[in-house]
């Protein structure tokens, strides 16, 4: 079992760029399957600065936070064409470049190029404050660059061990020192470690109380003509720039037949509804879902084949193809 993806064989800058970005937000045993097909079909940062923008969102359907994809086609441009497509190896220049933060220019800088250079991810943050027990809350600015310096005091010399130890240090926090349940049997840090010898373990690292999720309710139309399905591109919001099936942000006045109307479709019946829920970072989205029947939809219609195979649909609306099953 691993915390990562395979690496050691082959930890060419790209492939290690491509899996920190991935694994933003998801988790290994989710993403793993699309890292394999991702580099399948563009196996070099050319092929993903070429990429036709709906084949690149069709590869990271399902991966959520789109901008991350977006970034990553930047990225690959500027290192295609302006870079003569090297990586820079210095962490500084790599977070100049779209989508890459400190952590993520750790890793490549560390893992792909043998720099001594810490990458503190969610895993390494739990492992550092249990062994030294810091009251010091995650979030606060500060207490990354800490443990980098702290970190970076025993790092080994450049090379392949700077590899080795970044990405064993990931291994331990996702593996070993877990959240809720730590293996400190298992622990080769288990004698330095304060938390263990306290019995605090679950205590660290300290995280500030989330703000509260903000709730939205969307009226979303699966609207089927002779065409095929209805679809559109959101213009603002949340997964702006997306394919979507019309919706509108519900204010209580509104009626399914008045939001029809008012987009003119025409000649429509209401087949079903249904309720979805799909949660976001910062909001939750409560989905009522209406399955129409309409001779002009007033929106670009797609045969099921089109949608299934080419059009990249977020999970949130994709949910609503449920209702054409029956």
């Amino acid at each position: 079992m691993q915390a990562r993806f395979a690496l050691a064989g082959n930890p060419a800058p790209y492939r290690v760029w491509v899996s920190e970005i991935m694994l933003q937000q998801t988790r290994v045993e989710a993403a793993k399957e699309y890292y394999l097909r991702f580099l399948s079909a563009l196996p070099t940062v050319r092929d993903l600065a070429d990429c036709e923008e709906e084949k690149l969102l069709k590869l990271w359907e399902g991966l959520g936070y789109y901008s991350r994809a977006r970034n990553l086609q930047k990225t690959a441009k500027i290192v295609a064409y302006e870079r003569g497509g090297e990586f820079p190896c210095d962490p500084k220049e790599l977070q100049k470049l779209p989508g890459i933060g400190a952590y993520t220019a750790g890793a490549i800088a560390s893992i792909a190029f043998g720099k001594r250079t810490p990458a503190v991810d969610g895993n390494v943050f739990r492992v550092l404050s249990r062994l030294m027990e810091n009251p010091t809350e995650i979030s606060e600015a500060d207490y990354r660059k800490y443990l980098e310096e702290r970190l970076r005091a025993v790092y080994p010399a450049e090379g392949a061990a700077c590899s080795d130890f970044t990405q064993a240090l990931m291994e331990l926090g996702a593996l070993v020192c877990k959240p809720t349940s730590p293996d400190c049997a298992l622990c080769p840090l288990a004698g330095l470690c304060k938390a263990r010898e306290s019995g605090t373990q679950t205590q660290f690292p300290v995280i500030a109380k989330k703000a509260e999720q903000k709730k939205q309710t969307l009226l979303v139309f699966l609207i089927k003509t002779k065409e095929g399905v209805c679809i559109r591109k959101r213009e603002s919001g949340v997964l702006k720039g997306m394919y979507e099936f019309p919706s509108v942000a519900a204010n209580g006045t509104e009626t399914p037949e008045s939001v029809l109307n008012g987009w003119g479709v025409y000649a429509f019946k209401i087949l079903d509804k249904k309720k979805f829920t799909h949660t976001f970072t910062h909001i939750k989205w409560e989905m009522q879902c209406y399955l129409a029947e309409a001779e002009k939809g007033a929106f670009e219609s797609v045969s099921m084949e089109k949608l299934q195979g080419e059009i990249s649909l977020p999970t949130a609306f994709r949910q609503c193809l449920s209702m054409l099953e029956k």
